[in-house]
């Protein structure tokens, strides 16, 4: 960890880069420079509890932070969701061609749908997203696929922003947070429906 956050490592992501790359040629993900994507997404897999088995990314688009998170926390099971099914066409090319399919799989659906579906809902120890929605629905919808005690990590604007987080709000979706790690928030699923 640096003095900024987490410890970027090109070596360890060298795989990662050139999918990344083809991924910013087709406008799946942002002209921001690799390594800050990278790094960025490190905070998501920081953030994620050492008792974590199961992972879902919301909304991963290009596959962040889901593969930075497969890459940098090799014991997890991660499923990679998104509702555009070129995005997940192209994802599960990458999964394949960087040798994560026995661990990282990818999900062509709404994420509504699949907080209905009990082979998803409440069987994850965190949820992550970087930008999927209304921060608050996406905290609701992540909280349906999370099991009680575990974990809704959710990319946060700058520390000079105001909070976006209703105390009231949080607590009605029977969570506890946000905790601020650097640049994610996480909320602790407190209770069952």
């Amino acid at each position: 960890m640096t003095k900024n956050g987490p410890s970027y490592e090109p070596a360890k992501f060298a795989a990662l880069e050139p999918v990344l790359r083809a991924a910013q040629k087709i406008g799946a993900l942002s002209d921001t420079p690799i390594e800050q994507i990278i790094s960025h997404a490190l905070w998501f897999a920081q953030a994620i509890p050492d008792s974590a088995k199961r992972v879902i990314d919301l909304g991963s688009g290009a596959g962040v932070p889901g593969l930075i998170i497969a890459f940098e926390r090799p014991e997890l099971e991660l499923v990679l969701v998104d509702r555009r099914s070129g995005r997940t066409d192209s994802l599960t090319r990458s999964v394949l061609a960087l040798n994560l399919a026995g661990r990282v799989s990818v999900k062509c659906s709404e994420i509504a749908d699949l907080a209905q579906d009990r082979k998803f809902s409440k069987q994850f120890d965190a949820a992550v997203s970087r930008g999927l929605g209304p921060p608050l629905e996406t905290l609701r919808l992540s909280r349906d696929l999370v099991k009680v005690g575990g974990v809704v990590i959710i990319s946060e604007p700058p520390l000079t922003a105001q909070s976006r987080w209703d105390p009231n709000q949080i607590s009605i979706l029977d969570l506890k947070g946000p905790a601020r790690h650097g640049a994610v928030a996480v909320f602790h699923v407190k209770h069952s429906d």
